[in-house]
Order: C-alpha cells, then structure tokens, then sequence
C-alpha cells in the first residue's frame, strides 16, 4: 500500500504558474504508474495528466495540453504537476493518484489509491 501527500496548491492570478508535488511513501513510487485529477466546486473529478512507470509515456486531458507537464523522480519518490497559463476554469482541488497499471490512470473508477488533495484557486 503506498500513502500519497500532496503540496503546492494555493491562490494565484490568471497567467501564473504552480508546481504539484505528491510525496509517496510505504512503497517505491516506480512500482506505480502516477497522475493527477482535479474536482472544481460542484463539479465531478476529472483526470488531468499521467506518466508511466519510469517516465517514459504521459497523457494529458485535452483542456491543459501544452500548459501544464506531469514529471516524476523515482529517487526522490515524488511525482510533480508543472502548471502554467494558468486560468480560472483550473480552479480544483487537485488529487494525486496511483495505480499498478498506466491504463488504470485514464479515469477515476481505475485508481487505486488517492492523496487528499491540494487546493488550487486562479483568479482572473
């Protein structure tokens, strides 16, 4: 079982940057494949972007490709989320997630296990 700890959320205006991480610990993050999803008010949770085990394959909900980049250091057990242009419809709470298999990722009945979230609010 690995426990995920998500950082980096907070308040920014439109056009800015943040960057996620999720710390897991319990067991090696390379025996994961990693992403995040994100839950606006209101709203159900959503993927946003994957990255396979060793890093060599990601995938990105269509509404943040070329703005945000999903990245992982083994050594370091840590995945990241690199947002920029950030714009107001990106407001969530953002969820790490981690499943034994990269297909899994893709949608939010597949996930194994989740963080609690961190809270990104872009204002416009």
């Amino acid at each position: 079982q690995v426990q995920l700890e998500e950082s980096g959320g907070g308040l920014v205006q439109a056009g800015g940057s943040l960057r996620l991480s999720c710390a897991a610990s319990g067991r090696t993050l390379s025996t994961y494949a990693m992403g995040w999803f994100r839950q606006a008010p209101g709203k159900v949770r959503e993927f946003v972007a994957r990255i396979g085990k060793l890093g060599a394959n990601t995938g990105y909900t269509d509404s943040v490709k070329g703005r945000f980049t999903i990245s992982r250091d083994n050594g370091k057990n840590t995945v990241y989320l690199q947002m920029n242009s950030l714009k107001p419809e990106d407001t969530a709470l953002y969820y790490c997630a981690a499943d034994s298999n990269y297909g899994g990722l893709a949608y939010v009945g597949g996930v194994d296990y989740w963080g609690k979230g961190t809270l990104v609010t872009v204002s416009s």
